[in-house]
């Protein structure tokens, strides 16, 4: 039987060109580009080569196969897979030596898909799109936020995340949330926490910070039956001459009285007979005419509003960065954790 002209041959431009011609194919050989003579000789070598040892074969190295037929010929899909025409070169080769045929055949001047090569990406293909569309859809599937978040913090850092927690656990049935009470400043990795709450302040320079509140300050207030005995302080300097409530941070060690006013900062040690665990003590103990407590703004608001205590020395109690949520900048972040970061943002 005669051989075939060049032009009476298939053109396989694409992967899809292999899969709509099908097998078996009455051509010697199907070409990329047209005009290529015909060889379909294989390595004597490699014939026997049906013992299994192809199901070693990868995903990636199939993708290799589709590619180079895809962009037509190895340098341009060397090119797209970042990858020197060598090194494409030597991994095609050793497909062939493990399926047991030739898949391309080459020239300086073309490459050629082969008979054996068309087939066997026409039933390859379809099978490797599948695995790709399972996987993408696995990794849809893991893209929903859900599972468990561990995040530590003082107490009214967690409370002031309550509502956006109430917000993604809606949106989101399957997150679980670990909201654990700690003011210790603890290492949130060593003690496996996916994050913590903190002042911006506190937090380490190897976390990334998102603020979840507005900028907070710290004021003086005292009971109005206190500030009728003693004249209210008009400076900072005048603390020293007041009953101040000193209260502790959860790490124990004593709040600082600090001001700031026009660029001038000062810290006061302020004296006074009481010391207190916390600002909630502290606060009870001014709503009961004690003396002056230095407390957070929003957490005297509720007094302030009822007349209950009154601020004093405003014009020095300046605002800082309020409370963040803060989790490592090395670690890969979680999708849940990305759900609540966005939940954040938009508040």
């Amino acid at each position: 039987m005669a051989s075939p002209k060049p032009e009476d041959v298939p053109v396989i431009r694409t992967v899809r060109d292999a899969m709509v011609m099908g097998n078996p194919f009455s051509q010697p050989a199907l070409y990329l580009q047209p005009g290529f003579p015909s060889d379909n000789r294989y390595n004597s070598a490699s014939s026997g080569a049906s013992d299994g040892t192809m199901t070693d074969m990868t995903l990636s190295q199939i993708r290799l196969l589709v590619e180079i037929v895809e962009q037509g010929s190895f340098r341009a899909a060397a090119m797209r897979l970042d990858l020197p025409p060598s090194t494409l070169s030597r991994q095609v080769a050793g497909l062939e030596t493990r399926l047991g045929v030739r898949l391309f055949n080459r020239t300086t001047r073309s490459e050629a898909l082969t008979e054996d090569g068309a087939a066997f990406l026409a039933r390859a293909t379809p099978a490797l799109r599948e695995i790709e569309s399972a996987m993408t859809e696995m990794t849809a599937r893991r893209a929903e936020p859900g599972g468990l978040l561990r995040i530590n913090g003082s107490g009214s850092g967690l409370a002031l995340l309550l509502p956006v927690i109430a917000r993604l656990q809606w949106r989101y049935p399957g997150v679980e949330i670990d909201l654990v009470e700690d003011g210790q400043l603890s290492d949130i990795v060593a003690h496996g926490f996916d994050a913590g709450l903190r002042l911006t302040e506190d937090v380490p320079r190897d976390m990334v910070a998102v603020p979840i509140g507005p900028d907070q300050r710290f004021i003086v207030v005292g009971a109005p039956d206190y500030l009728k005995r003693v004249p209210a302080p008009q400076r900072p300097a005048d603390l020293l001459d007041h009953a101040c409530l000193r209260a502790r941070r959860p790490s124990g060690r004593l709040i600082q009285w600090e001001f700031a006013s026009k660029g001038h900062e000062i810290t006061v040690p302020v004296t006074g007979r009481l010391i207190l665990g916390n600002n909630t003590l502290a606060l009870e103990a001014a709503r009961l005419g004690c003396g002056l407590a230095y407390v957070t703004e929003q957490a005297a608001s509720a007094d302030l509003i009822a007349g209950r205590l009154v601020a004093v020395l405003d014009d020095w109690c300046a605002s800082f960065p309020g409370i963040c949520l803060y989790y490592p900048k090395q670690r890969a972040t979680s999708v849940t954790l990305r759900a609540l970061i966005f939940e954040i943002r938009r508040q």
